[in-house]
């Protein structure tokens, strides 16, 4: 994850092994009680040893104190899960479990629940068997239903399984999207452009539905935050001298002072406002304060993990951040255009926007020069690196939220302007339509990275519909259930 990240602390999983917590003449409890705990310490050692955060320390994981089969013991759990700031739950069902005081923790939590079991050994020769894991995990699943609990299933499988281990990070990868959603505060600086009604949003529904949080500034507010960052000679000289190292110089020098002194700002504001990403008004009332467009500015600080997306977008902000949490921030995403069909390509697309990608995206190093249809330097020009990408928008309107997502793949296409990427997807007229038949905009995300199942997984968590624009749920569903 980017050192800059400002969604707060990374996910932390909470492993509660639950056990049957019937006493007595079978003693069913005493039996596995050691097992249990073993197999909870065994999924946690899996975590720590093959998981890392992007910072490449380990995963954090905590454990119950207990096996679980009764109130009090659920009780302390809960209690030492909420200190350690657990943000997902892991449920082992080392032998049936106890369905009810699962589904009675969960719903204390409230955060993503993983529910999974290893698989039953062959029974005894004599036909005794303790643990039945399998009919335990039915069990709960229809009280985690009951309580109306969201819940993802990883398939009955042993620990050491591959299936295991690309369950439980896609798991974790769904909780850093839940708990970056749950706590999402928008730099909205300045109104939207007046002719741009397509970004039009919510600003009190998306406040009482998910909490999101805008944090209106005014353009003015950022100038002089401009001028402030510019008597600050040392962290001016620093980025001027990441601009000149990572971009392709094209413009004046006292241009691109004024590209560093706007990043330096606008991170400013957006620290100083406690939020994760930032929506601006690019044009035109910028252009005459300053002079520049803020194109390349935004790439800056897209790049450092904090996005920054064009013409006061603020669902286009929600989904940048989505995606990157998709991905466990390992790479940068990209807020472009949908703008013209492939002259050659059948099911061929040009994403494209002025020049605001981050500069990892790029083939090759970008241009730092003007933007196409504008009078004002400050933009990037680069194509974007081919192969496999996910695209992706969160949009709503009259109520109703969904998040359109998919894949595509990069591909060859004649040159263009700003940064763009030619793009070819299964089938172009469908996903044509249902952009035009919305809720959807022109924009959209994209990341060099197939995150499609963490989102439609996601999707459950955070009451946001996942609308699928290729045929292929059933796909998604067979992946996260580890066929």
């Amino acid at each position: 994850m980017a050192e800059s990240r400002l969604i707060g602390g990374y996910p932390v999983i909470g492993i509660r092994p639950t056990i049957d917590g019937r006493r007595g003449a079978l003693k069913v409890r005493e039996s596995l009680e050691d097992q249990t705990m073993g197999m909870a310490k065994a999924a946690k050692k899996l975590f720590e040893e093959n998981l890392r955060y992007s910072n490449g320390e380990p995963v954090k994981v905590v454990i119950a104190d207990t096996t679980i089969g009764r109130v009090a013991e659920s009780a302390a759990c809960a209690e030492k899960f909420k200190k350690e700031g657990v943000d997902g739950l892991m449920l082992p069902h080392c032998n049936f479990g106890t369905e009810y005081v699962c589904a009675r923790l969960a719903k204390k939590l409230d955060v993503p629940v993983l529910l999974w079991g290893p698989l039953d050994e062959r029974p005894e020769p004599n036909g005794v068997r303790l643990r039945d894991t399998q009919c335990g995990l039915f069990a709960t699943g229809k009280v985690l239903r009951r309580f109306q609990i969201p819940f993802t299933y990883l398939t009955n499988c042993r620990l050491n399984d591959p299936v295991f281990e690309r369950g439980v990070k896609d798991f974790l990868a769904v909780c850093n999207v839940v708990k970056t959603f749950k706590n999402i505060r928008i730099l909205q600086i300045s109104t939207r452009p007046f002719d741009f009604w397509t970004t039009m949003c919510n600003e009190g529904e998306l406040l009482e539905k998910f909490n999101i949080q805008l944090a209106p500034v005014p353009m003015t507010e950022l100038t002089e935050e401009v001028k402030t960052v510019r008597e600050d000679k040392e962290k001016m000289e620093q980025m001027i001298a990441y601009i000149k190292d990572t971009m392709v110089i094209k413009i004046k020098e006292e241009e691109v002072e004024m590209v560093a002194a706007l990043a330096l700002a606008m991170k400013s504001l957006v620290e100083k406002y406690g939020c994760q990403a930032a929506a601006i008004q690019c044009w035109n009332a910028l252009q005459t304060e300053i002079g520049i467009m803020p194109c390349a500015a935004n790439a800056i600080l897209n790049e450092q993990g904090i996005p920054v997306v064009c013409e006061t977008d603020i669902h286009g902000a929600v989904t940048a951040l989505l995606v990157e949490a998709a991905g466990m921030d390992e790479k940068r995403g990209f807020f472009a255009d949908w703008t013209i069909r492939h002259p050659d390509i059948e099911n061929g697309e040009l994403l494209q926007h002025c020049g605001p990608w981050p500069m990892s995206v790029a083939q090759e190093k970008p241009e730092l020069t003007y933007p196409l249809a504008f009078e004002h330097p400050g933009s990037l020009t680069a194509e974007a690196k081919h192969g496999e990408v996910t695209l992706c928008r969160f949009d709503g309107d009259n109520g109703e939220y969904s998040l359109l997502l998919g894949n595509a793949k990069g591909v060859d296409g004649p040159k263009g302007m700003g940064t763009y990427l030619w793009v070819e997807v299964e089938n172009i007229k469908r996903l044509e339509a249902k952009i035009v038949e919305g809720p959807y905009i022109h924009h959209c995300v994209g990341i060099h990275k197939n995150v499609v199942p963490v989102l439609y997984e996601a999707c459950k968590y955070i009451g946001v519909k996942p609308d699928l624009y290729d045929p292929i749920e059933e796909d998604v569903k067979a992946y996260l259930r580890g066929e």
